[in-house]
């Protein structure tokens, strides 16, 4: 290092010297001769410079002799140093660092009017002043450098103890929510990269949270479906044990009774059935292109008659031909859901309108009606496991509250996504879009 600094110190200080010394000759040439009287006029000058860079200047003459010697020593005497004789052969100026003397000498020729050359200015400069210089400014480079080491040193140590104790309590919160603390959550300490990990962390957990309680109300309401059409039975046939000379007339209905409840868990069973094959985790589609027209109009045969039970109108609607990759039960499943919903909670003498269009990367199918519309607060739980706008309403049609669930599912497998529109005693719009290409 020391030697860096020395190098870069001689190199500008030699380039300085070659430029100073131009100069100098430049001054000198404006005189005709430089061993006439007048050129004493600018010796005080040279030896003004020659005092403040502690250098000495020598005037030489063609015939090698000293004419002016700003240390007063040589003067009058001939010189015929090496560098001197070079720049009166070559007329130009010559410049070297002797390591050996521990000088520099630069050795510059003067012109005169004619170009002719009236002699040489040399300059030597003792480097020992230079070298020690760099010598201090190594030694001081090096002091602060090693401070500048031990503060980021100690630094660090203070940021690493900082930072270990904010990741120590990070962690500690992390072992509590393990240790069953569900409701405990994490936080960044401060530090982006925790903050970033505690944001991440803590949106999981209350996902986590909210699919626990999604779970139970889920349990509860499998619970209470599956149990409400059992006490039913249970009722009727109590009833009927307590009434031994009960007419005939009775008992049939009665019985008729018990077949409608045990037809409404099986139904229920079956839409929970469904549920838990379209799970996610577990769901596995069997994929095949198919004609989503046919397929649609095959749908909608199936459920004309119950749509003529209430003189509704059901019309199908096909903007162009479209072939897409499905899995044809499951989407039969969520559009007959889609459409059945239509029918049954339409009026006598309504409309159900279905339509099929397609672009470049999806296809659209549209399910309008216009019957009892789902109030606006409702609308965003309609999708809800058991949620029923009108559960007596839904009793009335056979509904179980899991058909929306069902069709979602079954859209979100296709990776497609579903809307609704609805405006009570207007009618209700589902728009479903789901991709010709199925790509897992």
């Amino acid at each position: 290092m020391h030697n860096y600094y020395k190098a870069e110190i001689i190199n500008d200080k030699l380039a300085s010297i070659q430029t100073q010394s131009a100069i100098i000759a430049n001054e000198i040439s404006k005189y005709s001769d430089i061993s006439n009287a007048n050129v004493n006029s600018f010796s005080g000058v040279l030896q003004q410079y020659s005092s403040v860079n502690e250098a000495r200047i020598l005037l030489v003459n063609p015939d090698y002799m000293i004419v002016l010697d700003t240390f007063s020593v040589e003067k009058n005497k001939t010189l015929l140093s090496e560098n001197t004789v070079k720049a009166f052969d070559s007329q130009k100026s010559i410049s070297e660092y002797d390591k050996d003397r521990g000088c520099i000498e630069v050795v510059t020729p003067v012109f005169g009017s004619e170009k002719s050359i009236m002699g040489v200015i040399v300059i030597d400069l003792s480097t020992e002043g230079i070298i020690k210089f760099s010598v201090e400014v190594s030694q001081k480079t090096y002091v602060i450098k090693i401070a500048l080491i031990t503060f980021l040193i100690f630094l660090a140590g203070v940021s690493s103890k900082m930072i270990t104790k904010a990741f120590r309590k990070t962690f500690d919160d992390v072992d509590l929510i393990a240790m069953g603390h569900y409701d405990k959550r994490i936080e960044g300490n401060g530090y982006s990269e925790l903050e970033h990990f505690a944001e991440s962390f803590n949106e999981i957990m209350d996902k986590m949270h909210n699919l626990d309680e999604s779970r139970q109300e889920f349990v509860s309401n499998v619970s209470h479906e599956l149990k409400t059409p059992i006490t039913s039975m249970k009722v009727l046939a109590d009833s009927l044990n307590n009434q031994a000379d009960a007419p005939i007339e009775i008992y049939k209905e009665f019985m008729q009774d018990i077949v409608d409840e045990i037809d409404r868990e099986s139904i229920i069973i079956d839409d929970l059935l469904s549920l838990v094959k379209m799970d996610k985790s577990v769901a596995k589609l069997n994929i095949t292109s198919t004609n989503i027209n046919e397929s649609v109009e095959l749908i909608l045969k199936r459920l004309k008659p119950i749509a003529q039970k209430k003189n509704i109108e059901l019309v199908f609607e096909s903007f162009r031909p479209v072939v897409a990759e499905i899995d044809e039960v499951k989407f039969s499943l969520a559009i007959s859901n889609l459409v059945e919903n239509a029918i049954k909670y339409n009026q006598i003498d309504g409309w159900v309108h279905v339509s099929l269009n397609a672009d470049h990367q999806y296809f659209y199918i549209k399910v309008e009606d216009n019957g009892i519309g789902i109030p606006e607060e409702n609308q965003d739980k309609v999708f809800e496991r058991f949620y029923r706008v009108d559960k007596a309403r839904s009793r009335e049609t056979g509904g179980t509250g899991l058909g929306l669930a069902i069709v979602r599912n079954s859209i979100l497998m296709h990776h497609g996504a579903i809307k609704l529109h609805s405006e009570e005693n207007v009618g209700t719009t589902f728009t479903v879009r789901i991709p010709l290409n199925y790509v897992e």
